[in-house]
């Protein structure tokens, strides 16, 4: 990269500068929190000019999601930090997001339990059992994906790195730089339009609104599935080893079948979901067994 690349990279994705935003981030958390519990306390006292119907003012547990939902902006950052690296470690940064999302939902669920015989039947009690249950799938799926993650053929590493590679590392680095604007905008964008619609909006469109959890992140994720693809023809001109060119296609599908799930709810959101992640998992599997009877490649964890 030109030295003007280089000093923009080192501003986003150096060591001190992911150290900083995460500072930023735990304190906005922290303040978002307070404030959040605040609008709830004065919603609950109709001190506040827009309507208090919304479904984040209606409990003091639903105070917990505005923070989560800020960790997963970190989490966001972490994953467009660690692209340049590995694109293994950036599939499971995507993993962790949407099981961090479910997770989010969950603390949402527990606002609107109703605790009565008849759990099965009611729909709020049967999302969170979904979700509760959803949570430690994603969670032992993405422990497996980091076990297999951490095999290496060769112990080590090369001295010398070969020059296609670092054309791909290249590449990724200039997409990551490309990928901070857009999703500061898209995030901006999604949460301006969301809070227009819930809370000052006086038409229909309240009604229709979408749920909170698909603000931001349905878009986020068709926007990396343009970034998979990109990623895997860029591969291409790095390596034509097959098990290579099947783990990186088989990341697409799984973020194709992450971004389908917020199209739905229920039962088959949460199934798509757990499916996604564990045939992410199938496919680095798969890749790390075919790469046992091939001649180890050094530079294979890079790209």
């Amino acid at each position: 990269m030109s030295f003007s690349w280089q000093r923009l990279y080192q501003l986003f994705f150096s060591d001190s500068a992911k150290h900083r935003i995460e500072r930023w981030i735990i304190i906005i958390a922290i303040i978002s929190f307070l404030v959040h519990l605040l609008f709830i306390g004065l919603a609950h006292w109709g001190m506040l000019p827009f309507s208090k119907e919304g479904e984040l003012l209606q409990s003091p547990i639903a105070a917990t999601y505005t923070p989560f939902s800020f960790i997963l902006i970190y989490e966001v950052y972490l994953l467009i930090y660690y692209l340049p690296q590995s694109i293994s470690t950036y599939v499971v940064k995507q993993y962790e997001i949407i099981t961090l999302i479910v997770i989010r939902r969950v603390f949402k669920d527990l606002a609107n339990l109703e605790f009565t015989e008849n759990w099965f039947q009611v729909q709020e009690d049967l999302y969170f059992t979904y979700d509760l249950t959803a949570t430690i799938v994603l969670f032992l799926l993405i422990y497996g994906f980091r076990r297999v993650q951490s095999f290496k053929p060769v112990q080590g590493k090369p001295q010398q790195v070969s020059a296609s590679l670092r054309t791909f590392i290249h590449r990724k680095q200039k997409l990551g730089l490309i990928l901070i604007p857009l999703f500061i905008g898209l995030a901006l964008w999604s949460l301006g339009q969301w809070a227009y619609g819930q809370y000052l909006s006086v038409n229909e469109i309240v009604s229709s609104i979408r749920d909170v959890n698909q603000v931001f992140f349905d878009e986020f994720f068709t926007l990396l599935i343009i970034t998979d693809v990109l990623l895997l023809l860029f591969s291409l001109l790095h390596t034509d080893r097959f098990s290579t060119v099947i783990r990186n296609s088989g990341f697409i599908i799984s973020t194709i079948l992450i971004r389908l799930s917020f199209t739905t709810v229920g039962l088959l959101n949460t199934i798509l979901v757990v499916v996604a992640v564990a045939f992410g998992f199938i496919m680095l599997w798969g890749h790390h067994q075919y790469a046992k009877l091939e001649q180890p490649d050094p530079e294979e964890e890079l790209a």
